[in-house]
């Protein structure tokens, strides 16, 4: 573009936004340059990260899905899954990948919960509720990207709808009714923007195929169908990406697995007075401590399918640090048990997730990477994707605040072994 003139860049710059808002259909899109100062040359890797919801670790096999196959081959990835925080939600475990924070420390325990102090409802599909700063702590890729002068767009991830850590994406596109191709169709579009304008850091969260798992199984055909529709589509993107010529690290994950439910409905109201309680879900809500302390009297003597604990006694291992947006008592099942507080619903759970990885193995996820910084031809072993944080950072160069990842865990997939840093 050197030999462009001054409204020749301008022209063309205008043609390609105008194409971003109509690849994105209904969704919306938003600019913003709010006082930081970006940079970026055609030489400056960039990194596209995509996260497919409920894509189980051993789905690209069992599908099978030979693009994702073939990418991780041609750079780095975990065979055996990497491993969801607790709980293995979608909205939880993206905000982990996103700020390296376990969700005791971000905020968002669940992908619908209450919050005691505010008296207030998170429901992460919503996007009013989703937008508001004060349901989230820590600093997210993109904010910290934005804070050091690296521009960044978003499509669909927790998170990204609001200002956290005083900043947020350049480019912003609600999720909406997005599909995947057209979602990594918009990345292509960014990616063609000048320089000046070109996004180093996107983060794209997709839909399927947890939505089929939840609909129809995460065994069932539809379900498999999708992995290989998805599957389909990375390969399109990725032959484009390659068309660019333009130096991309891209890096596929998950945010958990579904599971097949181990019977029908096992509902808490069964088993314990929760007339008193607020109820999302799983989690409860009690208003008074005698509240609190007769329905934990019952849960724990129940069944042998769910541990009850106090908030308190909550495992440290599963690093909730006495967050009271997890209520109290709570609950955790033992197995792929479709637990809910109060018979809600009649239509029986055809997958389930929201459970410990150690217990429930097919939470585990996907994680695959590829470009100029990674090593071909690498695997990892399974890993906590808290981890991923300052992995990503590390990639873009930027200085990451303390978190609760390690970056060492996952040096041996850097070309540059982690840098200083390691």
């Amino acid at each position: 573009m050197a030999g462009r003139s001054a409204s020749g860049r301008s022209a063309l710059a205008a043609v390609l936004w105008a194409t971003a808002i109509l690849a994105c259909g209904r969704t919306e899109l938003r600019a913003q340059v709010a006082g930081t100062t970006h940079s970026a040359t055609a030489a400056s890797p960039s990194v596209v990260l995509i996260a497919m919801s409920g894509l189980r670790w051993d789905d690209p096999q069992r599908a099978p899905a030979p693009h994702l196959l073939a990418l991780a081959k041609q750079g780095t990835w975990a065979p055996k899954g990497m491993l969801p925080v607790f709980p293995a939600e979608s909205a939880p475990n993206l905000f982990t990948i996103a700020t390296g924070l376990y969700p005791g420390q971000h905020g968002i325990v669940a992908d619908v919960f209450w919050d005691p102090a505010r008296q207030a409802r998170y429901l992460a599909s919503e996007r009013r509720s989703a937008a508001e700063a004060h349901w989230y702590s820590g600093t997210p890729l993109w904010s910290l990207a934005e804070k050091q002068g690296i521009r960044t767009a978003c499509i669909g991830w927790t998170g990204c709808a609001a200002e956290i850590a005083g900043a947020r994406p350049t480019y912003d596109v609600a999720a909406g009714d997005v599909s995947a191709d057209r979602a990594l169709r918009q990345v292509l579009d960014w990616l063609r923007l000048p320089p000046e304008k070109r996004p180093r850091l996107m983060t794209v969260a997709l839909d399927e195929p947890g939505r089929q798992s939840r609909e129809f199984g995460p065994d069932a055909p539809q379900t498999l169908a999708a992995v290989r529709r998805l599957d389909a589509t990375i390969g399109r993107f990725q032959a484009e990406l390659h068309a660019t010529g333009l130096p991309v690290d891209l890096v596929i994950v998950s945010d958990r697995g579904f599971a097949k439910p181990q019977g029908e409905w096992i509902t808490l109201a069964g088993y314990a007075p929760l007339q008193a309680f607020q109820t999302e879900g799983v989690l409860l809500y009690g208003k008074t401590e005698r509240d609190r302390v007769q329905a934990y009297d019952q849960l724990k003597k129940a069944t042998s399918e769910f541990i009850a604990y106090r908030l308190k006694d909550f495992p440290a291992d599963l690093h909730m640090n006495g967050n009271p947006r997890l209520g109290d008592p709570v609950v955790v099942a033992t197995g792929a048990y479709a637990l809910r507080a109060t018979a809600a619903s009649r239509t029986e759970p055809r997958a389930v997730d929201g459970f410990n990885p150690a217990v429930v193995a097919e939470m585990k996820a996907v994680f695959i990477a590829s470009g100029p910084d990674i090593v071909a031809g690498s695997t990892v072993e399974p890993f906590e994707n808290v981890n991923l944080y300052g992995w990503v950072a590390h990639l873009l160069g930027l200085t990451a605040p303390k978190n609760d990842g390690n970056l060492n865990i996952l040096s041996g997939t850097l070309r540059d072994d982690g840098g200083p840093e390691n």
